[in-house]
C-alpha cells in the first residue's frame, strides 16, 4: 500500500508507550547524547544506558562485545521475547545506535519511540527520577550479524561502483570540510575535513519533522530517491562517529524497506584520519 512504512512495527508512538508503562513484556530504555538527561527525568520505568561507557568498548574503538550486551540486557531484566522500546534526546540519535547494536546481536523485537524525549516532554507526559530495578535474567544473545555494518575496506571498495550508494548524513558544513564536527561540539576527531568521494549529502535531520517524529514514507522515498539513494543499491551510511548514520540506517531499512543498507560506524573520525584514502571537499 502506498504511503506506509515497510516495517511499521519498528515504531511506536508516545500514546502506545503511555499505555504500556506497566506491561511486564515491555522494557523502556533511554539512550541520550547528553548522558545527564536521564537523571533529570525519564519515562516512568525506563532504564538508562550511557552510550560512552555501556555501548562502546572502553579500550579499543569498537562496539560492545556479545558478553557485555548480554550483561546489560540481563541487568535490565530482558529476555529474548521482551519488547525493547528505545528513545532518547536529539530525535533518537543514540537510541537508533542502540537499536542497530541490538539488531547486530539478534534481538527480535526492538522499536523506537517516534519523536523521542522531545515529543514525550512536549506533550506534558510524566517524567520521574526514580531509577527502576528489575529481577535480573540470564540473557543469551545471538552470534553477531555484521551484514548491517560496514568497515572501512568495504567502503573503500565501494567508491565509484554504480551499484553502491554512499550517504553522508552530516551537516552541509561537515560534508564540505568546513567543520570536523557538528557546530555545537568541539572540532576534533579527524585529521582532515571533507567527505568520501561520491557520497550524497542527505543530513539525518531531513528525515524528521519539527516535533521529532519521522516524515511520511512518501516524503522519505522522495528525499533519498531524489539523491540517487534507491533500494536497488548497496547503501552505506556514515556520519562522524556512527550514531547519526544509524538513525538514517533505521529510516532506510525499517521505514523504507531497503534490503541492503549498512552503517559505517567508523565514519568520518576514522576516514578523515586514514592514511592514503581519497577525500573530496
Amino acid at each position: 500500500m502506498a504511503g506506509t512504512y515497510a516495517h511499521p512495527e519498528a515504531l511506536v508512538n508516545t500514546a502506545w508507550v503511555a499505555e504500556h508503562l506497566s506491561d511486564p513484556n515491555v522494557r523502556l530504555i533511554e539512550v541520550d547524547v547528553d548522558t545527564l538527561s536521564y537523571d533529570s527525568g525519564h519515562v516512568p520505568g525506563a532504564i538508562g544506558w550511557n552510550w560512552q561507557t555501556q555501548l562502546s568498548d572502553r579500550v579499543r574503538r569498537d562496539l560492545i562485545s556479545k558478553s557485555e550486551l548480554e550483561r546489560l540486557l540481563s541487568n535490565a531484566g530482558v529476555t529474548p521475547s521482551t519488547t525493547i522500546v528505545l528513545y532518547g534526546d536529539n530525535n533518537n540519535w543514540f537510541a537508533a545506535w542502540a537499536f542497530w547494536q541490538l539488531k547486530i546481536y539478534g534481538h527480535k523485537d526492538v522499536r523506537l519511540m517516534d519523536g523521542g524525549r522531545k515529543k514525550w516532554q512536549a506533550e506534558g507526559r510524566t517524567l520521574e527520577t526514580t531509577v527502576p530495578s528489575y529481577a535480573p535474567t540470564t540473557y543469551k544473545a545471538q552470534e553477531p550479524d555484521f551484514s548491517i555494518r560496514a568497515l572501512r575496506d568495504q567502503v573503500l571498495a565501494g567508491i565509484g561502483k554504480p551499484d553502491v550508494a554512499l550517504v553522508d548524513v552530516r551537516a552541509p558544513k561537515e560534508y564540505s570540510g568546513e567543520l570536523l564536527a557538528p557546530e555545537n561540539l568541539p572540532q576534533e576527531g579527524a585529521q582532515r575535513g571533507g567527505h568520501i568521494p561520491g557520497a550524497a549529502n542527505i543530513p539525518w535531520g531531513s528525515a524528521v519533522n519539527e516535533d521529532g517524529t519521522f516524515k511520511s514514507a512518501d516524503e522519505l522515498k522522495a528525499l533519498y530517491g531524489g539523491k540517487g539513494v534507491t533500494p536497488d543499491k548497496n547503501v552505506i551510511a556514515y556520519c562522524r562517529i556512527g550514531e547519526r548514520s544509524s538513525h538514517t540506517w533505521f529510516v532506510l531499512k525499517y521505514l523504507l524497506g531497503y534490503q541492503n543498507v549498512r552503517n559505517y560506524d567508523g565514519s568520518w573520525t576514522e576516514w578523515g584520519s586514514l592514511v592514503g584514502v581519497p577525500i573530496e571537499k
